[in-house]
């Protein structure tokens, strides 16, 4: 059995060094933010001071917002995008709440100062005050966008449908940033606090730009890739190869995934979520995706030569985070791409559970295989319905995982699957105490 030499590892780990990070900077803009409150003075309404500090508060993860989104290469590969993901979603829900508490307390505030009807003086301050309308208009857009991305609400869109109204955000965001020029009393207070505000939106903005736009774009301009091949894996699973220039320079791993534009005269506003399926070796890149949507249903009928837009490298499923000699690789369903391709680069010895419906739906299995046995690697195909146990209980139940993998605590685990396959055996997972920092999950609705 061979087994490659275990990388060195860095002294601080990358993962927690970045939460760390990202931990002292939300507690110190808050505490910014906090005292930029009481230093421009309370107002003598209780209801408009809520309602002011929750617009403070609202900003600031706003912001915050935007730098969870902004792709940035060091947070990523540190945190993947993943769980940058959940922390947007969560954060957004947060800023949802205070924008909302804004809103009411400072028109109820209002309506008691001027002795006024709450619906007359909500009539009165957006006909009347510089501002008012456009914040209004920006939280309808924050509603809309935390409106769809309720989970019944997520479930039943496409993800370019999804995609495209969350874009409304930064529409959002544009207006609700001219609303607090306009009438924010802490923004003004002092050029202390107009040089924090302006560089706290400089940086988010900032982030925005570069990690979406400049970077992208450089990226492209120096690759310029495009489609060498399209390959059927099976009736509904095809594998993209691109090629372009100084592909030896470009800073992809095994596990990462882009956000890919095919540039045709039908397909080039949509950006796909597709995993490498290949470790990148420099000349080529490879994407395997299954029929599941309007975008990756079109991929077969994509022809050589077509000029490729890729958005990435992104995602933290990589061996960067390794900790362990060895490693438990558990794939579900198309969610084995990534998997494969991090088998060519992981170190030690591994083993490589790939769960599937049907063994006629278990694609790449033989590149699987042939690469297992060049290295030394175990590989099992589980099959059978989602909700079939075994001898030993739910097929990646813990009792199974420990009859598989007797030293499973000992190695590292990346899982990749569909949400459900993957929520399950992350509680095997716990259940079985491996360690969280040995445990490295991605959605396969996300990152497939």
């Amino acid at each position: 059995m061979t087994q490659t030499a275990v990388k060195p590892r860095p002294a601080i780990r990358p993962r927690i060094a970045a939460r760390a990070g990202l931990f002292t900077f939300i507690v110190a803009n808050v505490a910014a933010v906090t005292m930029l409150f009481f230093a421009a003075g309370p107002s003598d309404n209780v209801l408009i001071s809520v309602g002011r500090l929750a617009g403070l508060y609202g900003a600031l993860a706003m912001a915050f917002q935007l730098l969870l989104v902004a792709r940035l290469p060091w947070l990523d590969r540190r945190l993947g995008m993943d769980r940058l993901t959940v922390w947007h979603r969560w954060t957004g829900f947060g800023l949802l709440w205070t924008l909302l508490t804004h809103f009411v307390f400072i028109v109820f505030g209002y309506a008691q100062v001027e002795d006024n009807g709450v619906a007359d003086e909500f009539v009165t301050m957006v006909t009347k005050l510089e501002g008012i309308l456009r914040a209004v208009v920006a939280l309808g857009l924050i509603l809309l966008v935390g409106a769809v991305s309720a989970r019944f609400a997520r479930r039943r869109l496409a993800y370019e449908t999804w995609h495209f109204i969350h874009l409304y955000t930064y529409a959002a965001v544009v207006l609700a940033f001219s609303h607090q020029i306009a009438l924010g009393g802490s923004f003004a207070s002092s050029p202390g606090a107009q040089g924090y505000w302006w560089a706290m939106w400089g940086v988010a903005l900032g982030s925005v730009f570069a990690g979406r736009v400049v970077l992208p774009l450089a990226r492209n301009l120096r690759h310029r890739l495009k489609v060498v091949a399209v390959v059927p894996e099976s009736h509904d699973v095809v594998s993209v190869y691109m090629t372009g220039r100084h592909l030896d320079k470009m800073p992809v791993r095994a596990g990462q995934f882009f956000l890919w534009r095919f540039m045709t005269r039908d397909r080039w506003w949509q950006a796909n979520p597709f995993s490498l399926s290949a470790a990148p070796d420099g000349r080529t890149l490879r994407l395997t995706a299954k029929a599941a949507g309007d975008g990756s249903a079109s991929l077969r009928s994509l022809k050589v030569g077509t000029r490729v837009f890729a958005e990435g490298p992104y995602g933290a499923f990589t061996t960067m985070h390794q900790r362990k000699p060895d490693a438990l690789l558990i794939a579900g369903g198309v969610g084995i791409t990534p998997i494969r391709a991090l088998l060519e680069e992981i170190s030690g010895h591994v083993v490589v559970l790939y769960r599937v419906r049907t063994q006629h739906d278990a694609v790449l299995l033989p590149e699987l295989r042939g690469l297992a046995q060049a290295r030394g690697a175990v590989v099992h195909v589980l099959s059978g319905p989602s909700d079939q146990a075994g001898p030993h209980g739910p097929v990646l139940g813990a009792h199974s995982l420990r009859q598989m993998v007797p030293d499973i605590e000992d190695r590292d685990v990346f899982v990749c699957g569909p949400p459900g396959m993957t929520s399950a055996t992350l509680r095997s997972l716990r259940e079985l105490r491996v360690p969280n920092q040995q445990v490295h999950a991605e959605r396969f609705s996300l990152a497939a």
